[in-house]
């Protein structure tokens, strides 16, 4: 598979260098823009300061750059939190995107969205205050009327990004279940 996958507020951070590596040792090819320029944050908060000066507008369009070359070939779409978000937008806009992972974060979606059975998988924890409950089933029915086949696994007790090493949140347990999930949805597409 083909993946382009976008880092979270934090920044293009090691954890995602790492997670892009794990990817590409079981076969698959992987992007990983960097839509900050090379800035990394610390805080959430810090990232998320940076993040609202850029605009979402410019942050997806920076996205849409770094995808637009590789797009032909029938991208998977994934994503950090902020990243995920990111990864959504583009995978229901491109017609021919394979697949969507999504690693502790979605986003909104437009009413106009329509996918042809666009397989997608979501790892948040539970509970997670950016992904709350009535969020995800919200969310998970506006994804279905859209079109797309939709799978969600829960990770009790684990932090917001459990998958970063780095991070507070991290949860080494949940972090390996999440990855054995995940290859085994890429290597069903």
């Amino acid at each position: 598979m083909n993946i382009m996958l976008f880092h979270s507020t934090y920044g293009l951070r090691p954890a995602v260098r790492a997670a892009a590596d794990r990817l590409r040792a079981a076969g698959h090819e992987v992007w990983t823009p960097d839509l900050f320029e090379g800035r990394t944050f610390e805080t959430v908060e810090e990232g998320m300061a940076f993040n609202d000066g850029i605009g979402k507008e410019e942050l997806l369009r920076r996205a849409v750059l770094a995808a637009a070359p590789y797009s032909e070939r029938g991208l998977v779409y994934a994503g950090f939190s902020l990243g995920a978000s990111i990864a959504q937008t583009l995978a229901l806009g491109d017609e021919k995107a394979r697949g969507l992972l999504l690693l502790h974060g979605t986003s909104d979606i437009a009413e106009s969205a329509a996918v042809d059975e666009l397989p997608v998988q979501l790892h948040v924890a539970e509970p997670d205050a950016f992904e709350t409950d009535d969020w995800l089933s919200a969310w998970y029915l506006q994804m279905q009327r859209a079109g797309a086949d939709v799978e969600i696994y829960r990770y009790a007790g684990a932090g917001h990004i459990y998958t970063d090493p780095d991070l507070p949140d991290y949860d080494a347990e949940a972090a390996e279940a999440t990855w054995k999930v995940a290859l085994g949805f890429l290597d069903g597409l």
